[in-house]
């Protein structure tokens, strides 16, 4: 195939976009491909403080197999059309196109890119899979800080969705090390895309 996908997953505020940024490699934002707010397919949490609000981090709430396809025409031909979603808005407000240009690796990053590490590596478009873990407290602290200052959700239902994420982070890293993904710190990772870079040039 013309270029390879290197997948980045992780708990939510992680530092996967932080980690893709630092790569230097063209990015495909997963979490674009989210549900839009009023489709009826969206799972709700059971129980809790957030009973009966969205669950936006289960996997039903994402479309994988839009993602998937956007994979597919990247590692292919180098080029595909991607939604823009707006997290604050609960939805798309248009599309861009991505282009890889002369580029024969990109990341695909995002809290449900565990999901698409067996199919790439079934249809040998994967390059590599991490999952991105730290602290969880340092994890919780950075994602409420982001959540709150991008007016992502209410601060009362990002506090206890937070804190539902911190009890659940060793979980979350347990998944994502099941279906494929090699568990590591930010800068291991990015030292290990060096290496990968480095090879495929030879």
């Amino acid at each position: 195939m013309p270029a390879r996908v290197i997948v980045v997953a992780g708990p939510s505020g992680a530092g996967k976009s932080r980690l893709a940024e630092r790569l230097g490699l063209p990015v495909l934002r997963l979490d674009d491909f989210y549900r839009d707010g009023g489709d009826p397919l969206l799972p709700r949490i059971a129980d809790g403080a957030n009973a009966g609000a969205v669950d936006w981090d289960h996997p039903g709430s994402w479309l994988m197999p839009d993602a998937l396809s956007a994979i597919r025409d990247l590692c292919a031909g180098g080029t595909t059309e991607v939604p823009l979603y707006d997290i604050a808005l609960d939805g798309r407000h248009g599309s861009e196109q991505l282009d890889l240009g002369d580029a024969d690796l990109f990341v695909a990053e995002g809290i449900f890119a565990q999901e698409v590490v067996g199919a790439c590596h079934d249809e040998g478009m994967l390059a590599a899979a991490y999952c991105i873990r730290q602290h969880p407290l340092i994890t919780f602290g950075r994602r409420l800080t982001r959540d709150l200052r991008e007016h992502r959700k209410p601060p009362l239902f990002l506090v206890r969705r937070g804190l539902a994420l911190l009890r659940d982070q060793r979980r979350v890293v347990a998944h994502a090390v099941e279906l494929g993904c090699r568990p590591m710190s930010a800068d291991r990772a990015c030292a290990d895309v060096a290496g990968l870079r480095t090879w495929a040039t030879r």
